[in-house]
C-alpha cells in the first residue's frame, strides 16, 4: 500500500493543496483512497466534509475504541498532510510510514530558506534509499525573477522537481466544493491538468 506524505515544515505553503488533489487523482484512478490529515487545523478533514456523495470517494481514518488511526480496511493508497513545524520525532515517524514525500515549495526567499535544512534531511532519506523525494513549485508564474530563483535553488538539491504549479482559483473554487482537478470536465482545467502530468506519472512509478 503506497503512502505519499505531503511535507514542508513552513506553514501556508500549499500542502493541503496538493495532498487532496494527490488524493483525488489516486480515486479517479480507482484506487481506494484514504487522505490523513495529521495537522492541528484538520483542513484536509474539513475538505472531506465538503465532498459531495457523487464524487469518488476518499476516505480519512478509522478510529477505533482504544483511540487507535488506521487506514479504513481496504485501502490500498494513501495520502497524509502533515502540519508546518514538522521535525525531530514527529519527522522521523513520518519518514517510516513514507514510500513517496512530496514537498511544496514556493519561490520565496523566506519559503526557499525556511526549507532548506528539511530538505536536506530527506535528501539523506533518499540517498540511504529509504524514501523517493520530490518537490513541487507552487504559485509559481514561470516569467518572475522568483521563478528563476526558485529553479537555481532545486537544480542544486539533488531532488527531482515534479513540476511547477501555477496561481490560480481553479484550486480555491474546486476546494470549497471538496472537489479535485481530476473530478471536473478535463477542458475545464486543462492548463492545470498539464502542469499535473510529470507529478502523476511520478506517483504511479
Amino acid at each position: 500500500m503506497p503512502v505519499v506524505v505531503i511535507a514542508n515544515p513552513k506553514g501556508g505553503v500549499g500542502k493541503t493543496t496538493l495532498a487532496t488533489n494527490v488524493a483525488g487523482y489516486f480515486a479517479s484512478q480507482g484506487h481506494a483512497v484514504m487522505l490523513g490529515d495529521a495537522d492541528r487545523q484538520q483542513s484536509s478533514r474539513l475538505w472531506l466534509g465538503l465532498r459531495p456523495p457523487a464524487a469518488r470517494p476518499i476516505a480519512t481514518w478509522d478510529v477505533n475504541a482504544d483511540l487507535i488511526v488506521k487506514p479504513p480496511k481496504g485501502t490500498t493508497h494513501v495520502v497524509l498532510d502533515t502540519p508546518g513545524g514538522l521535525h525531530g520525532w514527529r519527522f522521523n515517524d513520518v519518514i517510516k510510514l513514507a514510500d513517496k514525500v512530496i514537498v511544496p515549495l514556493q519561490p520565496s526567499i523566506f519559503d526557499i530558506f525556511a526549507t532548506r535544512a528539511f530538505l536536506d534531511q530527506l535528501a539523506e532519506h533518499r540517498s540511504a534509499g529509504k524514501v523517493q523525494v520530490g518537490i513541487v513549485g507552487m504559485r509559481v508564474d514561470s516569467r518572475t525573477i522568483a521563478a528563476d530563483k526558485l529553479r537555481g535553488f532545486v537544480e542544486g538539491l539533488g531532488l527531482p522537481v515534479l513540476g511547477y504549479l501555477r496561481d490560480t482559483q481553479n484550486y480555491i473554487h474546486l476546494a470549497a466544493r471538496g472537489l479535485t482537478l481530476f473530478d471536473v470536465a478535463p477542458g475545464r482545467v486543462d492548463k492545470d491538468l498539464e502542469q499535473w502530468a510529470g507529478i502523476c506519472r511520478w506517483l504511479d512509478q
